[in-house]
């Protein structure tokens, strides 16, 4: 069937004019509608999102690059002494980005073998850089050093992920070389850096601390750990960086957010390609705050000294009652008896935490410095013998309080009524445990016996285990319920409130609670012999902090208060940011009869090396007995002390494992603190260094 235009021209030139006039409307109608769009499309563009727009255009046209920030000085409590801080300087750091294998554990692929060898290429070059525009005066850096120690490609020093040390205070010259010819030395960054330097005389080094690199700390610390993770949330002036060094261990992890400060930034205007395309911007780096020490650089020197000198004597001491040939540590710590300030704290012998320059220790550092890098005098630290059978022969930091426990011993019978001020008791020498017919006999020291008629303050004095056991020890077990709670709970109550067994409240990163040895003795065995034996200073082992502490509650008379190692803190304008004072935690009210029952004990306890003390004094010795492995039995010596006897002003304890009787071996350490505290500060509130300086000059002014 043919079309019905097909034979009338007319027609279908109308009918292709139909058509031509529809697709010409349909064309500018889809025209319009197009370009309608358009306009309400930039119209929402300049009205709406316009200002959005703005804004991230500026964010792209800008390369932020951070400059790591200038930590905080670290003081003593003179203010005199620098005991850490911070100099700026360029390192330059090796990535491990390739896997090198270890050829002693495995035999290496192509691949590592490979690497390895381009690594050994890298090392020969920097040796050559290094030798060609280094400081003349320095020690050089080797091919073999840098490759097989300071790359430490198999992982031997540090996590895969932890950048490697080769060098820092790079020369200029170095640091031009390197950034025109940065395509040549690969997995290499040049990263403007700081270098923590310590005082080289090691002022309490472990409680002060070190750094190390975020890096290589970020996965092993929760504390760096959401500082990573939370980087996004953070402005560039706030992030962490990655070649950082951040605080790891005592003050300067306590306070790495005072001491840090906030980055520098470079602002470089870049065009679409990435190419810098103006002037830089920059914002300085904000310098962190300054710390005071309450610990006294001088007053330390002395007590560490002192604790030195003291162990050589007692390992080569011929006296039968000094001589203890394993004393190798010893621990101290001196704590203000009215701010809680601590002058100074001992973990000996200690290092020199220089050696942690740039966030790390090279492994011959390490080796010989590993058993004095933790703070013994906060938490156990293991007796520092290289073999691990003999280290198990020795106690660790961690020890009884032996007879130091008995003056809180006697103020336990005494507030629970199990005897008066003046009761009167008769010491056999012993006492007995156990139900009868199985008896078990607890003795004296050296099995002496004090007689008829021993009251309290005179059981203190003679340090009597048989009174601590009859009167307190066992009628804390025979006891009926207080309360809800039975004589083992009440005594561990007594031992908490006076920072025995819990926390001090210091803050110190590593700190721990002591071991509460008697709760597991009398699951194991009885309550009655855990309490005998706890009455007299077993079954608890505490740090020397809480020690210290102890001693101080009991020159408050019962007023528990918080070690300070901060006395204030001060910003980069010297403006006094925030100050620390006494801070009571827990306060026991005792009768002051019963205070004075105590003192009165502790008033006649004989002391080594205070016979020329100018001041009459509160002590207790103690000589703890403890089971190390292979069955042997060791004497540690423990000794408490606060003095003046009228107006108590520093409370002092000594620790040394090993170190036999209290007297002899901790006692002439606790002199020689209290004579140091005397000379800068006065145990009497008159510095004697200060009034004999005095004297001299208006002597020297006399004769002239």
């Amino acid at each position: 069937m043919s079309h019905p235009h097909a034979d009338d021209p007319q027609k279908r030139e109308l009918h292709n004019r139909r058509n031509f006039s529809f697709r010409l409307n349909l064309f500018f109608f889809i025209t319009f509608v197009v370009f309608t769009v358009l306009i309400v499309r930039l119209a929402i563009l300049q009205f709406v999102e316009g200002p959005s727009l703005k804004e991230k255009e500026s964010q792209l046209g800008f390369r932020e690059t951070a400059i790591p920030p200038l930590r905080g000085t670290i003081w003593d409590a003179s203010g005199k002494t620098r005991v850490a801080y911070s100099t700026a300087t360029q390192s330059l750091y090796f990535n491990v980005e390739k896997n090198y294998g270890d050829p002693k554990k495995a035999k290496l692929t192509e691949v590592q073998q490979k690497n390895r060898e381009e690594a050994q290429l890298l090392a020969k070059q920097l040796a050559e850089v290094f030798n060609r525009l280094g400081t003349p005066s320095e020690k050089p850096l080797t091919q073999d050093v840098i490759y097989n120690e300071l790359m430490d490609l198999e992982g031997k020093r540090y996590f895969v992920y932890v950048p490697r040390l080769i060098k820092t205070g790079l020369t200029q010259k170095e640091i031009a070389y390197f950034l025109e010819h940065k395509p040549e030395f690969k997995g290499i960054d040049i990263v403007e850096d700081s270098v923590r330097n310590y005082d080289p005389n090691s002022v309490a080094v472990q409680t002060v601390g070190y750094l190390k690199k975020f890096k290589g700390v970020r996965e092993d610390s929760s504390y760096y750990k959401e500082k990573h993770e939370k980087r996004n949330e953070l402005s560039t002036e706030e992030r962490y960086l990655e070649y950082e060094d951040v605080g790891f261990d005592g003050i300067e992890l306590m306070y790495q957010d005072e001491l840090r400060g906030l980055n520098g930034v470079k602002k470089f205007p870049v065009n679409v390609a990435g190419r810098i395309i103006g002037p830089m911007e920059l914002t300085k780096p904000q310098r962190g705050n300054d710390l005071y020490l309450t610990i006294d650089k001088e007053i330390q020197e002395r007590s560490e000294t002192a604790i030195m000198e003291h162990l050589k004597k007692l390992r080569n001491s011929s006296n039968r009652f000094e001589s203890a040939p394993n004393a190798r540590t010893g621990f101290a710590v001196a704590m203000e008896v009215d701010t809680g300030n601590v002058v100074s704290i001992a973990s000996m012998p200690d290092y020199d935490t220089n050696v942690w320059k740039n966030g790390s220790i090279s492994p011959e550092n390490y080796r010989s410095n590993q058993y004095f890098m933790g703070n013994g005098a906060i938490r156990e630290v293991q007796a520092p013998y290289e073999d691990d059978k003999e280290r198990m022969k020795h106690p660790s930091s961690l020890v009884y309080l032996g007879s130091t426990m008995k003056p809180l011993t006697v103020l336990i019978g005494l507030q629970e009524g199990f005897f008066g001020p003046y009761y009167r008791y008769t010491d056999y020498g012993y006492a007995e445990i156990g139900r009868k017919g199985y008896e078990r006999k607890i003795w004296n020291s050296s099995r002496r016996s004090w007689g008829p008629g021993m009251t309290p303050a005179y059981a203190l004095e003679k340090s009597s285990n048989a009174f601590m056991v009859d009167m307190i020890g066992k009628r804390l077990y025979s006891m009926p319920e207080k309360d809800g709670k039975n004589g083992l709970q009440i005594w561990d109550e007594y031992m908490e409130a006076f920072g025995l067994g819990v926390k001090t409240g210091s803050g110190l990163p590593g700190e721990i609670p002591g071991l509460k040895d008697y709760i597991a003795d009398a699951e194991k065995y009885s309550a009655q012999s855990a309490l005998a034996s706890a009455s007299f200073g077993q079954l608890g082992k505490y740090t020397t902090l809480q020690l210290a502490q102890y001693t101080a509650t009991l020159a408050n008379h019962g007023k528990r208060i918080k070690p300070q190692f901060i006395s204030k803190i001060v910003d980069g304008e010297g403006k006094v940011v925030k100050t620390f004072g006494r801070e009571v935690l827990n306060e026991t009210k005792f009768n002051e009869s019963y205070w004075d029952v105590v003192e009165q004990g502790m008033l006649k306890v004989g002391a080594q090396g205070f016979d020329d003390f100018p001041y009459q004094f509160y002590r207790k010795t103690g000589t703890s007995e403890q089971d190390v492995g292979g069955g042997k039995r060791v004497e540690n010596a423990v000794f408490i002390a606060y003095a003046p006897a009228d107006k108590p002003k520093l409370a002092v304890a000594v620790v040394v494992p090993e170190g036999g009787y209290g007297s002899y071996g901790a006692g002439p350490i606790a002199r020689e603190i209290f004579d140091a505290y005397d000379e800068e500060y006065g145990l009497d509130g008159v510095p004697k260094k200060k009034a004999k300086t005095d004297a001299a000059e208006s002597e020297t002014a006399a004769d002239e």
